[in-house]
């Protein structure tokens, strides 16, 4: 028997209670489940205080003489019915009062009186040091009701387009903070109570425990509504003991398949010419290197969906799946459990896929068999952690040796990073000393049809101004890309035709045939105005 079926069950009961009642009080007993939710209302009867105080509510009042018809609970006082009878009649109006059961009373009550939506106070990131801002919100957070206090924590962190929330114990007290445009704010900080109420509803939504002594991974999903608009709001969860209680990290993806498209990543023209070129051929191994929160993700999704035509098989191998994308056979893997993105592959090999992508290379029989994959025709994506493309060369290949069907089938490999863009309040300096000797030595040896212009004997740097809207100046992060196409030179570090192969080396071929580093794109973005040395330096 399901929910509805129970509560169905439980209501008849208590209506046939209640007509059992009405034959002992003398009062005829009326079943309202036919209308008890679109019957007019008549307001101006009683108020609604007298209707919570004496559990009675007015049915109708018409006829073709004065009659009034009143709806009573087993609740209400005999004395006021009494009185009531009398009033009415000495005025030679009539007057009928029908006893209905507490539910119908209830829903009646909640038409009449219907709950007021509470509005509480946008929560507001607070600036270093700024302890007024915290103390406000965890105020808030302390006035939010308990059945609420979860959700309203998530939209305010989607409404601030943050990437994490983290939920921290402490000795006295919960810390949370969000993750905002990759920088960790203070939120607010809540008693011990609060947590209980956190770690309750994540457990029930995510399933995950809160007894456990073990780290923990769970998922949920939840619909936000917004300004007439609502999107689907993917929320990974994961959970670890700590001193003093299980902390909890909530990773939020905003899940909008039109904005996984490589025209909105802000890619230059040459940048996505190279990728255009790249993987409109048929087979080949591309893979894009990073930390973790460097983008990777969004951008291996935004060249699937660039690649998802009708005449292509696509299929992905994910730990987790982090978005859903029509059209795409998308395969999760669950490490955890003993799967593995070696096997997974080579059993998806057989439904013979035009694209596969892996979520992420982490072993050498994953590395060697996404290799074969990208050799017999299959274009093969897949991420790497790395900190460079000429480091991911060197990561690679001490995790599989020099490998010569490797050299052949690696065509591509793309590092990014996010940085923080600057709002529109950003105000115009010029460069110090220091920073414009740093500068020119950084693009000492960038042609200059790739510096835009740009004259490098008069600087102008761009700083951050707070506003209102903006209080840290900066406005969403933009990508900075390194991409490193292979080439026969590179090719010869991956054969071994090279004796001494390390990362400086590769980079050094890499920048004479052309490419930027991840340092000279960023310099070059803060020359622009897009951004700020300082956050260069901090990301790159």
């Amino acid at each position: 028997m399901d929910e509805q079926e129970i509560q169905t069950k439980r209501r008849e009961n208590e209506e046939q209670a209640t007509a059992g009642r009405a034959r002992i009080l003398g009062l005829p007993y009326l079943d309202t489940r036919e209308f008890e939710k679109n019957i007019a209302l008549v307001p101006d009867l009683l108020d609604v205080e007298e209707m919570h105080q004496d559990f009675i509510i007015p049915l109708q009042k018409g006829g073709g003489e004065e009659h009034y018809q009143f709806m009573v609970t087993s609740q209400t006082p005999r004395s006021l019915i009494d009185k009531m009878t009398q009033e009415y009649t000495d005025e030679g109006e009539k007057v009928d009062f029908f006893l209905i059961s507490g539910s119908a009373y209830k829903i009646f009550m909640l038409r009449y009186d219907p709950p007021k939506e509470v509005h509480y106070d946008d929560i507001k990131i607070a600036g270093e040091g700024d302890s007024e801002t915290l103390a406000s919100v965890s105020q808030t957070l302390a006035t939010v009701s308990t059945e609420k206090v979860f959700d309203f924590l998530i939209d305010q962190a989607d409404k601030l387009g943050a990437s994490d929330i983290h939920i921290e114990n402490m000795r006295g007290q919960i810390r949370i903070r969000m993750r905002v445009d990759g920088i960790l704010h203070p939120v607010a900080e809540i008693d011990k109570d609060r947590y209980r109420i956190f770690m309750g509803e994540l457990s029930s939504r995510a399933n995950v425990s809160m007894a456990s002594n073990k780290p923990q991974s769970g998922h949920m999903q939840k619909d936000i509504e917004r300004d007439g608009a609502s999107h689907l709001l993917n929320i990974r969860v994961e959970t670890i003991p700590t001193m003093y209680g299980q902390d909890a990290v909530l990773r939020l993806f905003n899940f909008d398949e039109s904005l996984l498209n490589l025209d909105l990543l802000g890619l230059s023209k040459e940048e996505r010419v190279e990728i255009n070129e790249v993987i409109s051929h048929p087979r080949g191994l591309v893979l894009m290197v990073g930390p973790t929160g460097s983008g990777k993700s969004t951008t291996l999704y935004s060249i699937l969906n660039a690649l998802n035509t009708s005449d292509r098989k696509i299929i992905t191998l994910e730990d987790p799946i982090e978005y859903g994308i029509t059209g795409i056979s998308q395969i999760p893997i669950n490490t955890n459990s003993g799967g593995s993105f070696a096997e997974g592959l080579r059993s998806v090999l057989r439904l013979d896929p035009d694209v596969v992508m892996v979520g992420e290379i982490r072993d050498a029989d994953t590395a060697k068999t996404a290799i074969q994959a990208s050799i017999t025709g299959h274009l093969v994506l897949s991420s790497f952690h790395a900190n460079s493309t000429a480091a991911a060369f060197s990561r690679m290949i001490d995790l599989i040796g020099v490998n010569p069907i490797f050299a052949s089938s690696i065509r591509l490999i793309m590092a990014q990073r996010l940085v923080r863009k600057l709002a529109d309040s950003k105000r115009a300096r010029p460069a110090t000393e220091a920073e414009a000797k740093y500068i020119q030595e950084a693009l000492s040896d960038v042609p200059q049809e790739k510096l835009s212009g740009l004259n490098l004997n008069e600087i102008t740097l761009y700083d951050p101004v707070a506003t209102e809207a903006e209080p840290f100046g900066y406005a969403g992060r933009t990508v900075i890309m390194e991409q490193l196409i292979v080439s026969e030179e590179i090719q010869k570090f991956i054969r071994g035709d090279v004796q001494d192969i390390n990362t400086d080396e590769i980079e050094k071929a890499a920048r004479k045939m052309g490419m930027l580093t991840l340092e000279q794109k960023g310099i070059l973005a803060a020359l622009r105005g897009e951004t700020t040395l300082q956050e260069v330096s901090r990301v790159i």
